[in-house]
C-alpha cells in the first residue's frame, strides 16, 4: 500500500492533473479578482489551505520525479533544470508568503516617512486591566479579510487575568459611507458637503463637537476660538468664522461676503469659500444616529470599510464598529466593558524601516495632447540613514533597492503632490524565485534548442507546412487608380481595405532589402540601443498579437509604415480583446472585432476616445481587469503612434554629442554645421527610392543609400553602436524568440 502511494505521489499523472487543477484555480480565481476584487480572490482561492496543499504536493512530486527518473544524469541535464526550476518558485513562494511582508508607503513633497501600511489588513486588540494591583496590557492581532460575498465569521476568545471575553464578527460594510438615521432618541447632526482634495466629500458635524476638516477646524453649537461655528439657536442658523470669506447662493447665484469674527445669518445650499476651503451646508441639522452603508463597489480601494463585531466580557455586552482598509491605519476605538478596557482598530499594520525615505519632487508626464493619459511618473527621493544621504530616482522599472527593501513607483495623489510607493521586504523570497526564473528559461533553451528533442522534430514539420502555405499564396490584382493616391501620398476619402490591400501589396519591399533595413540601430526613448528588426517585431507582437501581417514579416510591415502612414492609420492592427464590450463601444467597433484601427480611437476633432477612463486607471494602485484592459489598449495605441510618427527612427548620432544622444530625421529642423546636415535627408530619399525599387525589382540605389546610413552610424556612434556580432545575435534570437 505504501509503494502505490510513493508510485502515485512520484508519477507524472499526478503532475499533469495538478498542472490542470492549479491553471482552472488561477484561472477561477482570475475571474473573481475581475468580477469582485483581489481580496475575495485571495479568501476563496489563494489563502486557502487546499491552494497551499497543491503547491506541497508539486514539491513532492519533482522531489520524486527527480530520483525516479535519474534526472541528475548528464544527458537529462535539462530536464533536471525545469524541476528544479519550478522548486526554487515554489519554496521562494513559501518564503514570501510566511515570511515577508509588502505594503506601500504614501509621502507627501517636503515630507519623510519609514512607515510602510501593509498590504493586509489586521484585527488588533488591546486589552487593559488590573493584574496584582497593576494596569497591564495585552495585544491580539489577527489577518483579517473580509468580502460580502464569503463567509466571514469568526470568534476570538481569550482571557486577561482570569477574566474570560469574546470578540464575535457580526457585519462587514465595504465602501462604508456615513449616513445618519433619524432619531427622536439620536443628536443633532449637521451635514457639510467640502471637495478639498478634488473629489466630493460627506461630512457630519455633530453637535456638541469640534470637527477637523482638511485642517479647518468646524464646531457645531460649541463656541471654539479659531473654528469656523456653526450655531443653532431654535430654528435661527448663523455662522461665526475666523477668516475672511465669501459666499453664493446657489439657487439664484446671490453673493455675498463673510466678515471676520462677527456673526452672520447661515445660508443653506449655497457655496462658501473661507480658510482655503469650499463647502456648503446643503440642509438644517436632524437628530439621528451614525450608521453605514456600502456604496457596493468592489473596485473603490479608496473608502474605508467598516467591520462589526460584538464584544462579550460576563453578562455584559457591546456593539462597536471599526474603519479601516488596506493601505492605511485603522481608526482605534475604545470603550471599557465590565473591569476591562478595549482599544480595537481594523486596517493595515505598520512596518517601520531603519531609514527615511523623504520626497524631494514628483514628476508625472502625460502624452502629447492628452490630459489624462500618463507616460510615466517618478519619485524624486532622498534616502536619510543616519548621516548618510543619497538621492534616488523611482520610476517605472527603475527601483530603489536599499537594506533589503525594495521601493516601487505605485501610484500618486490626485494633485501630482504625494507619491504612493510599493514596498516589499523579501529578498530571500525574490531572490529564491529569480534563481527559479533563470533555471525555468536556461532549460527551456535547452530543450527547445536540442536537435534531438521533441522540440527540434517539431520545428523541421512546421517549416515543411509554412513552405507548402507559402506556396499556395495567390497573388491580389493591384487597383491602378488606388495606386496613384499612394504615390502622392494624397486622399480625400476613406480608403476601402481592398484598396489597402492592395497599395501594401504593390509596394512590399523584398524580404531582403527589409532585412537590410531592419539592421540599421536605433536608439529608444530608454536610450537603449538596437537594431529595427527588434523594435518591428515587439511592435507587431504587442499591439496584434502577430508576427506577420497579410504576409509581411515585422520588417517589411515597419518598412511599409514609414512610407505610407496614412493608410496605417486605416489598418485594422490593434487587437482587441473580443469580450471586452465597453472598448468596442467607446471606440465605434462592431462588438466581436478582433482588430481596430488607430483612426477609431479618436473622434473627429482629433480627442482620444481613452483619455476619460485612463486617468483613473492609471492612478490606481492595483488596478482591475477592467482598468488593466483600457490601459493595456492605451500602450498599444501609443506604440503604434510612435511607429507611424517616425519618432521611433532615431537612427542619426549626433557627432560629438557628450551623451550620446542619437536623433531622427524629424527632430533635424536646423543647421547642425556637422556631419549630420549632409545625410539627415537620407531616409526620405530612401523611402522614394523603395518605391520604385519595390516595383522594378532594382534595389541598387536603395542599398547605397542604407550603407551610407550605416557607415554614418559606425564613424559617428561606435561609442554605443552594438557591433555587427551582436546585431546579428539579437535578430536571430527574434527570429526565434519562444515568449513571443
Amino acid at each position: 500500500m505504501g509503494k502505490k502511494i510513493v508510485s502515485f505521489l512520484f508519477s507524472t499523472r499526478l503532475m499533469a492533473f495538478l498542472f490542470i487543477f492549479f491553471a482552472v484555480a488561477m484561472a477561477v480565481g482570475t475571474f473573481i479578482e475581475n468580477d469582485y476584487n483581489t481580496t475575495t480572490a485571495r479568501i476563496l482561492i489563494y489563502n486557502t489551505k487546499w491552494f497551499e496543499g497543491i503547491m506541497a504536493i508539486f514539491l513532492i512530486n519533482f522531489f520524486g520525479n527527480i530520483k525516479r527518473y535519474q534526472l541528475h544524469k548528464k544527458e537529462k541535464w535539462a530536464t533536471l533544470l525545469l524541476h528544479l526550476s519550478f522548486i526554487f518558485i515554489i519554496l521562494g513562494a513559501f518564503i514570501t508568503r510566511y515570511i515577508s511582508y509588502e505594503g506601500v508607503m504614501p509621502i507627501r513633497e517636503g515630507e519623510s516617512s519609514n512607515q510602510i501600511f501593509s498590504d493586509r489588513t489586521y484585527l488588533t486588540v488591546f486589552v487593559d486591566g488590573d493584574y496584582q494591583g497593576e494596569m497591564r496590557r495585552r495585544t491580539f492581532e489577527q489577518r483579517a479579510l473580509f468580502s460580502p460575498v464569503t463567509n466571514n465569521d469568526f470568534t476570538i476568545s481569550k482571557k486577561f487575568n482570569e477574566t474570560p471575553f469574546e470578540i464575535r464578527y457580526k457585519d462587514f460594510i465595504m465602501g462604508a459611507k456615513e449616513v445618519i438615521k433619524p432619531s427622536e432618541k439620536g443628536t443633532l447632526f449637521l451635514k457639510l458637503v467640502e471637495s478639498g482634495d478634488g473629489t466630493r466629500h460627506e461630512h457630519y458635524l455633530k453637535e456638541g463637537e469640534v470637527q477637523n476638516i482638511h485642517n479647518v477646524l468646524f464646531a457645531f453649537n460649541k463656541p471654539t476660538d479659531g473654528a469656523i461655528n456653526i450655531i443653532k439657536d431654535g430654528d435661527k442658523y448663523s455662522i461665526k468664522s475666523p477668516f475672511e470669506g465669501n459666499f453664493m447662493r446657489m439657487a439664484d447665484q446671490m453673493k455675498g461676503d463673510v466678515a471676520k469674527d462677527t456673526v452672520q445669518d447661515l445660508m443653506f445650499r449655497s457655496l462658501y469659500n473661507m480658510g482655503g476651503t469650499q463647502f456648503v451646508l446643503p440642509e438644517p441639522a436632524i437628530k439621528g444616529v451614525v450608521a453605514f452603508e456600502s456604496n457596493n463597489n468592489f473596485k473603490d480601494d479608496k473608502s474605508d470599510d467598516a467591520l462589526v463585531l460584538t464584544v462579550t466580557v460576563g453578562n455584559e455586552e457591546h456593539e462597536v464598529t471599526l474603519l479601516g482598509a488596506r493601505g492605511k491605519m485603522g481608526v482605534p476605538n475604545s470603550f471599557k466593558l465590565g473591569n476591562l478596557e478595549f482599544t480595537m482598530m481594523y486596517g493595515s499594520k505598520v512596518y517601520e524601516t531603519p531609514f527615511k525615505i523623504r520626497l524631494n519632487d514628483f514628476v508625472a508626464e502625460k502624452y502629447p495632447g492628452t490630459e489624462k493619459s500618463y507616460s510615466s511618473f517618478e519619485s524624486k527621493v532622498t534616502v536619510l540613514d543616519g548621516a548618510e544621504q543619497r538621492d534616488e530616482r523611482i520610476y517605472m522599472n527603475h527601483i530603489l533597492d536599499y537594506k533589503g527593501f525594495r521601493f516601487f513607483q505605485s501610484s500618486f495623489d490626485p494633485d501630482e503632490k504625494g507619491t504612493v510607493l510599493s514596498v516589499n521586504h523579501d529578498s530571500w523570497g525574490t531572490n529564491m524565485t529569480y534563481l527559479g526564473y533563470f533555471l525555468l528559461y536556461i532549460g527551456l533553451m535547452a530543450i527547445l534548442f536540442d536537435k534531438n528533442s521533441r522540440f527540434g522534430d517539431l520545428k523541421k514539420k512546421l517549416e515543411k507546412v509554412r513552405t507548402k502555405k507559402a506556396k499556395l499564396l495567390p497573388l491580389i490584382a493591384l487597383l491602378l487608380s488606388f495606386s496613384g493616391f499612394a504615390q502622392n501620398n494624397h486622399q480625400h476619402q476613406m480608403p476601402t481595405p481592398k484598396q489597402i490591400d492592395s497599395l501594401l501589396t504593390k509596394y512590399k519591399v523584398s524580404d531582403e532589402e527589409a532585412a537590410k533595413f531592419g539592421r540599421l540601430v536605433i536608439q529608444d526613448q530608454g536610450g537603449r540601443m538596437k537594431p529595427i528588426n527588434t523594435f518591428s517585431s515587439e511592435l507587431l507582437r504587442k499591439v496584434s498579437k502577430q508576427d506577420h501581417y497579410k504576409g509581411m514579416n515585422s520588417d517589411q510591415a515597419f518598412l511599409s509604415m514609414t512610407q505610407f502612414p496614412q493608410v496605417w492609420y486605416n489598418v485594422p492592427l490593434i487587437y482587441m480583446k473580443k469580450d471586452n464590450d465597453s472598448i468596442h463601444k467607446l471606440i465605434g467597433v462592431s462588438l466581436g472585432e478582433k482588430y481596430a484601427p488607430l483612426v477609431s480611437f479618436f473622434d473627429e476633432r482629433g480627442n482620444y476616445k481613452l483619455a476619460g477612463v485612463l486617468d483613473e486607471a492609471y492612478k490606481a494602485a492595483v488596478p482591475n481587469q477592467f482598468q488593466k484592459d483600457f490601459i493595456e489598449a492605451d500602450k498599444k495605441v501609443n506604440l503604434l503612434y510612435s511607429a507611424l510618427s517616425g519618432q521611433i527612427l532615431k537612427v542619426f548620432p549626433v557627432p560629438n554629442d557628450p551623451n550620446n544622444k542619437w536623433v531622427s530625421f524629424l527632430e533635424v529642423n536646423e543647421q547642425t554645421h556637422t556631419a549630420l546636415d549632409s545625410i539627415k535627408n537620407v531616409i526620405p530619399y530612401y523611402l522614394s527610392s523603395i518605391d520604385k525599387a519595390a516595383i522594378s525589382g532594382d534595389y541598387k540605389l536603395s542599398d547605397s543609400l542604407l550603407k551610407g546610413l550605416e557607415n554614418y552610424q559606425i564613424k559617428y556612434g561606435s561609442k554605443v553602436r552594438p557591433s555587427d556580432k551582436k546585431i546579428d545575435t539579437e535578430i536571430l534570437y527574434n527570429k526565434y524568440d519562444i515568449f513571443k
